[in-house]
């Protein structure tokens, strides 16, 4: 708990150098597209009576879909990958030519293949964590001591108990750090794929104060999905902290 304090230390300390740098900013354009910090944190209330809970549900909603199909899809892809030398064989070179590909420039065909809704939102979601956990999947079962397997199986241990006690263990510090990179990354793009087809959501909370030249609702959407990145950041740390007691705090940086 120590280390989760620290990053909320270390996270106020960047708010707060922001803010300065923000409102020196704003005084020194001097323009209603960069207002003053204290004007948009005096109408702060407001996002309360603009739904702004609403909007962080349907946003938080497709990004955990999208995380749990990512999970039920990219582990067993990731273990079927490191195990057998013919499945890697066959899907490596797709995971590798998937990879890099910037998976918002795939929205276009999510949209036609999935409409305009959640569909395609929660298919560009997915395809941005999917890649991020078979890859960590894949690397770190590679990378388990092979004499741990034969411990297990010396005891009499079957496949059931190799993967519970030697694979998954093994695999969940690096999952769950691509899990974070990918969370931030899913947050950042909302404002993108939200901003389609749908009346909910962070992204469209933004860009729909920007198209109506509401600067100040547009930085507390701003804000807000900040405070909602952070959160998922830190939530997933505690989560990993829980489940991997065996870990330092260095190792989870």
């Amino acid at each position: 708990m120590k280390t989760i304090g620290k990053q909320c230390l270390t996270f106020l300390k960047g708010f707060l150098v922001l803010n300065i740098i923000w409102l020196i900013f704003s005084y020194w354009m001097d323009t209603a597209v960069v207002p003053s910090p204290f004007k948009v944190y005096g109408n702060f209330i407001t996002v309360f009576s603009d739904g702004i809970f609403l909007h962080i549900y349907y946003s938080l909603r497709r990004i955990f879909i999208g995380l749990a199909l990512s999970l039920i899809i990219g582990l067993p892809t990731g273990i079927l990958m490191a195990y057998s030398e013919k499945a890697n064989s066959f899907l490596y070179p797709l995971v590798y030519f998937g990879y890099p590909v910037p998976k918002t420039a795939l929205l276009p065909i999510a949209m036609l293949l999935w409409g305009m809704r959640d569909g395609s939102k929660i298919a560009i979601i997915f395809f941005i964590i999917v890649f991020q956990v078979i890859v960590s999947v894949r690397d770190s079962v590679v990378n388990i001591d092979n004499s741990l397997y034969q411990t297990v199986i010396s005891s009499g241990g079957g496949r059931f108990q190799i993967i519970r006690h030697i694979t998954l263990p093994a695999i969940l510090p690096q999952l769950f750090t691509s899990i974070r990179v990918s969370l931030g990354t899913a947050v950042s793009i909302l404002i993108f794929i939200e901003g389609y087809g749908t009346g909910y959501g962070m992204g469209y909370y933004i860009l729909d104060a920007w198209s109506r030249i509401n600067y100040i609702q547009m930085y507390m959407g701003i804000l807000v999905i900040s405070f909602v990145g952070f959160a998922l950041f830190v939530s997933a740390d505690i989560l990993i902290r829980s489940l991997c007691p065996w870990l330092k705090g260095n190792e989870l940086q």
